[in-house]
């Protein structure tokens, strides 16, 4: 027998977001949220697209810059402002970045040097725990790949 708090407002959590790449064109895709989200993706000769590379990189930066925004913004206020760079470089031969480097972009210069260190602190260690998208990638994770052909595999053709 499970006890329910009767005092626990929380909600359950959302349903997971589908997510979905369809090509449009040429070395060019969609990508597409159950949010109504979208982005153009495509190989760097392609205008107006990211690259999967790129998105790989924003999704580290944007991770990053999350996982800090309570703790900062409750040292600096609901208005500062803030850039994360990511840059890295692939490696062809092996086909994939074997480091990422990060620039945290944020100006501190109205806090004391100790609490600016101290500042620092807290959102390496924010950024440690739960950035998502970099954990991930410090970790590495398993892919599955499976196939949808329409063709049936049990011994005869899709009708």
């Amino acid at each position: 027998m499970t006890m329910t708090d009767p005092d626990d407002t929380s909600q359950p959590p959302p349903p997971a977001t589908d997510l979905r790449v369809e090509r449009s064109g040429t070395r060019r895709y969609v990508g597409h949220s159950s949010r109504g989200a979208r982005v153009e993706i495509g190989s760097a000769d392609v205008e107006g697209v990211f690259t999967p590379g790129e998105l790989l990189k924003i999704a580290l930066g944007a991770c990053t810059a999350m996982a800090s925004d309570f703790t900062i913004s409750r040292r600096l206020g609901d208005d500062y402002a803030a850039t994360v760079r990511v840059s890295g470089d692939a490696d062809r031969e092996a086909e994939r970045y074997p480091r990422l480097e990060e620039i945290y972009e944020l100006d501190l210069t109205g806090l004391d040097p100790a609490m600016a260190d101290r500042v620092l602190g807290m959102i390496r260690r924010s950024v440690d725990a739960t950035c998502t998208v970099g954990r991930t990638l410090t970790a590495g994770t398993a892919i599955g790949l499976r196939f949808d052909t329409g063709i049936d595999r049990t011994g005869g053709d899709a009708p």
